[in-house]
């Protein structure tokens, strides 16, 4: 097979350790070029990773003819536009999560990528991690019968960074495209599309209650499945403590699991309950990146593309509908 040769677009923390060595280590990959605006910290993050060429401009990477694909991994304000650069220089494209600041833009990428005949794959990397396909094979098996309802309750205390006078970039709606419900319950809203099929309904209640920065920072959601599954969700940013877990309810039994702790996951039946615990792997986007190289090289599928991401930010954009922080940015 073809070694995949990639170009990073915004070297930041998420490729230090959880995306960026998984291009190097995924057979028939190879990460050859990385961009920051900042030349002196792209540079520096070349000299640390091993790879060969840095880049300034985003532009001068996507036409580097040694990069076959690029993985976009700045803030989501920037991600339509240099999706829509390298479609144009037709090249595949792998966007970090959120796809984009808005279902709306999420629908141009698609087209983009279309009009070029280039794929489009989004880093939901839970649909490749085994923790959670043990989920999705429990649920396809029948261990809790038919599944009726799903419940997440996600509560995070508030950040040194949150309550800093320089906020974080995921607390910006204008960078962000909302804030820490965004960044993480968008995983949640992705695994669960990916579990029991798309969410055809969804509405919420958005807030901002701790007025500690401009995004919201409690959100409370209803949905319901194409299937016909019911959901419910709380997420709440300025809690005294985190808690984090979801609940696929069925028939027969039930299964509980936390989506970013890696404690056990719990199947409770009539007869007991049993757990299944899984560790994350130390490049935790090194599962989904290999997918990515597999189909790129026709040697597979991945489960995450522009088709499916674009779901999960129609169900968020559904959920913040209204809110007035963050309706100018969505």
């Amino acid at each position: 097979m073809k070694t995949i040769r990639w170009g990073i677009i915004g070297c930041g923390d998420v490729t230090e350790v959880k995306s960026g060595p998984g291009f190097q280590k995924a057979d028939h990959s190879e990460l050859v070029a990385v961009m920051r605006r900042r030349g002196d910290l792209a540079k520096d993050y070349a000299e640390r990773h091993g790879v060969p060429r840095w880049y300034d401009n985003a532009s001068d990477l996507i036409h580097d003819r040694e990069v076959d694909a690029v993985y976009i991994a700045t803030p989501p304000s920037s991600h339509k536009q240099y999706t829509l650069m390298s479609a144009a220089a037709w090249k595949p494209v792998y966007v970090e999560k959120p796809m984009a600041l808005n279902f709306a833009q999420c629908l141009e990428m698609i087209a983009a990528c279309a009009e070029h005949q280039v794929p489009l794959f989004v880093a939901y990397y839970r649909r490749a991690l085994p923790r959670f396909l043990k989920i999705k094979e429990l649920i396809e098996a029948g261990a809790i019968g038919h599944v009726r309802s799903v419940n997440i309750i996600f509560h995070q205390a508030m950040t040194a960074e949150d309550l800093s006078p320089d906020k974080p970039w995921r607390v910006d709606p204008d960078v962000a495209g909302g804030g820490r419900f965004v960044d993480l319950a968008s995983h949640m809203l992705d695994f669960l599309d990916y579990a029991l099929g798309p969410i055809g309904n969804a509405q919420g209640l958005a807030g901002n209650q701790a007025e500690k920065y401009k995004a919201e920072d409690i959100v409370t959601g209803t949905f319901r499945f194409v299937s016909g599954v019911q959901g419910t969700g709380i997420w709440c940013f300025s809690a005294f403590e985190n808690r984090d877990v979801t609940e696929i309810v069925g028939t027969d039994g039930r299964i509980s699991y936390s989506t970013f702790d890696a404690k056990p996951i719990i199947l409770t039946t009539r007869e007991g309950s049993t757990e299944f615990a899984f560790d994350y792997p130390q490049h935790i986007a090194q599962p989904l990146i290999q997918t990515v190289v597999d189909e790129l090289n026709g040697a597979g599928e991945c489960p995450s593309t522009g088709a499916t991401a674009a779901r999960t930010s129609w169900v968020m954009d559904q959920m913040l509908l209204g809110h007035e922080v963050s309706t100018t940015s969505r």
